[in-house]
Protein backbone atom coordinates (compact mmCIF):
# COMPACT_ATOMS: atom_id res chain seq x y z
CA UNK A 1 0.00 0.00 0.00
CA UNK A 2 1.20 3.29 -0.71
CA UNK A 3 2.08 6.13 1.84
CA UNK A 4 -0.94 8.55 0.17
CA UNK A 5 -3.77 5.74 0.95
CA UNK A 6 -2.02 5.20 4.66
CA UNK A 7 -2.42 8.56 5.19
CA UNK A 8 -5.62 8.94 3.53
CA UNK A 9 -7.07 5.87 5.90
CA UNK A 10 -5.23 7.50 8.89
CA UNK A 11 -7.15 11.03 8.28
CA UNK A 12 -10.10 9.53 7.46
CA UNK A 13 -9.87 7.61 10.67
CA UNK A 14 -8.70 10.52 12.74
CA UNK A 15 -11.84 12.61 11.44
CA UNK A 16 -14.28 9.57 12.31
CA UNK A 17 -12.56 9.49 16.32
CA UNK A 18 -12.98 13.09 16.57
CA UNK A 19 -16.72 12.98 15.22
CA UNK A 20 -17.14 10.16 17.92
CA UNK A 21 -15.92 12.26 20.36
CA UNK A 22 -18.01 15.33 19.54
CA UNK A 23 -20.78 13.28 19.09
CA UNK A 24 -20.81 11.75 22.40
CA UNK A 25 -20.34 14.59 24.27
CA UNK A 26 -22.87 16.62 22.07
CA UNK A 27 -25.49 13.80 23.36
CA UNK A 28 -24.03 14.21 27.02
CA UNK A 29 -24.21 17.64 27.53
CA UNK A 30 -27.01 18.71 25.42
CA UNK A 31 -29.79 16.35 24.17
CA UNK A 32 -29.80 14.42 27.74
CA UNK A 33 -30.10 17.49 29.74
CA UNK A 34 -32.72 18.52 27.12
CA UNK A 35 -34.55 15.84 26.31
CA UNK A 36 -33.52 13.29 28.96
CA UNK A 37 -37.34 13.66 30.74
CA UNK A 38 -39.01 12.30 27.98
CA UNK A 39 -39.08 8.48 28.22
CA UNK A 40 -38.94 7.73 24.86
CA UNK A 41 -35.82 10.31 24.54
CA UNK A 42 -34.57 9.15 27.77
CA UNK A 43 -34.23 5.78 25.93
CA UNK A 44 -32.74 7.49 22.13
CA UNK A 45 -30.10 9.56 24.71
CA UNK A 46 -28.96 7.14 27.03
CA UNK A 47 -27.99 4.38 24.06
CA UNK A 48 -26.85 7.28 21.36
CA UNK A 49 -23.13 6.66 22.72
CA UNK A 50 -23.61 2.79 22.22
CA UNK A 51 -24.82 3.48 18.66
CA UNK A 52 -22.34 5.63 17.83
CA UNK A 53 -19.81 4.36 19.17
CA UNK A 54 -20.69 0.96 16.96
CA UNK A 55 -21.49 2.77 13.93
CA UNK A 56 -18.18 4.64 13.78
CA UNK A 57 -16.04 2.46 14.95
CA UNK A 58 -17.33 0.11 12.39
CA UNK A 59 -16.91 2.72 9.82
CA UNK A 60 -13.40 3.12 10.08
CA UNK A 61 -12.90 -0.57 9.45
CA UNK A 62 -15.04 0.27 6.36
CA UNK A 63 -12.52 2.93 5.21
CA UNK A 64 -9.70 1.12 5.46
CA UNK A 65 -11.39 -1.66 3.25
CA UNK A 66 -12.77 1.00 0.83
CA UNK A 67 -9.36 2.46 0.10
CA UNK A 68 -6.76 -0.98 0.30
CA UNK A 69 -10.30 -3.28 -1.34
CA UNK A 70 -8.61 -6.38 -0.17
CA UNK A 71 -9.80 -9.85 -1.67
CA UNK A 72 -11.90 -10.74 1.06
CA UNK A 73 -13.16 -7.10 1.50
CA UNK A 74 -16.81 -8.39 2.45
CA UNK A 75 -15.67 -10.76 5.00
CA UNK A 76 -13.33 -8.17 6.44
CA UNK A 77 -16.27 -5.47 7.53
CA UNK A 78 -18.40 -8.09 8.75
CA UNK A 79 -16.48 -9.98 10.81
CA UNK A 80 -14.70 -6.37 12.15
CA UNK A 81 -18.70 -4.90 12.63
CA UNK A 82 -19.22 -8.21 14.38
CA UNK A 83 -16.17 -7.70 16.43
CA UNK A 84 -17.34 -4.21 17.55
CA UNK A 85 -20.84 -5.38 18.70
CA UNK A 86 -19.03 -8.32 20.43
CA UNK A 87 -16.64 -5.88 22.64
CA UNK A 88 -19.56 -3.74 23.15
CA UNK A 89 -21.95 -5.96 24.28
CA UNK A 90 -19.32 -7.79 26.40
CA UNK A 91 -18.23 -4.23 27.72
CA UNK A 92 -21.92 -3.20 28.72
CA UNK A 93 -22.60 -6.62 30.38
CA UNK A 94 -19.41 -6.83 32.18
CA UNK A 95 -18.04 -2.93 32.42
CA UNK A 96 -14.18 -2.77 31.81
CA UNK A 97 -13.92 0.61 30.78
CA UNK A 98 -16.63 2.61 33.29
CA UNK A 99 -18.65 3.98 30.36
CA UNK A 100 -21.38 1.55 31.47
CA UNK A 101 -22.83 1.27 35.17
CA UNK A 102 -25.51 -0.92 34.85
CA UNK A 103 -26.80 -3.15 31.92
CA UNK A 104 -29.04 -2.16 29.25
CA UNK A 105 -30.76 -3.76 26.57
CA UNK A 106 -31.31 -0.43 24.72
CA UNK A 107 -27.55 -0.29 24.61
CA UNK A 108 -27.04 -3.76 23.08
CA UNK A 109 -29.42 -2.83 20.55
CA UNK A 110 -27.88 0.39 19.78
CA UNK A 111 -24.33 -1.18 19.32
CA UNK A 112 -26.66 -3.84 16.78
CA UNK A 113 -27.66 -1.08 15.14
CA UNK A 114 -24.66 0.87 14.64
CA UNK A 115 -22.94 -2.27 13.17
CA UNK A 116 -25.32 -2.77 10.90
CA UNK A 117 -25.99 0.64 9.59
CA UNK A 118 -22.02 0.55 8.92
CA UNK A 119 -22.23 -2.49 6.90
CA UNK A 120 -25.09 -1.43 5.07
CA UNK A 121 -23.25 1.35 4.39
CA UNK A 122 -20.26 -0.50 3.26
CA UNK A 123 -22.88 -2.43 0.65
CA UNK A 124 -24.30 0.65 -0.67
CA UNK A 125 -21.18 2.18 -1.48
CA UNK A 126 -20.17 -1.00 -3.02
CA UNK A 127 -22.98 -1.72 -5.05
CA UNK A 128 -22.80 1.98 -6.30
CA UNK A 129 -19.22 1.07 -7.21
CA UNK A 130 -19.90 -1.72 -9.30
CA UNK A 131 -22.76 0.27 -10.58
CA UNK A 132 -20.46 2.84 -12.21
CA UNK A 133 -17.86 0.20 -13.61
CA UNK A 134 -20.63 -1.84 -15.51
CA UNK A 135 -21.93 1.31 -17.31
Amino acid sequence: MNTKNKIKIIAINMGLFALLFVLISWNKDFLRPHFGSLPFMRVLTGSFPNFIAAFIISLAFVNAVLIRKPKQSRSIVYAASALVFVILTFEELNPMWGASTQYDLFDIFGSALGSLLSILIFEIVIFIQNRNLSS
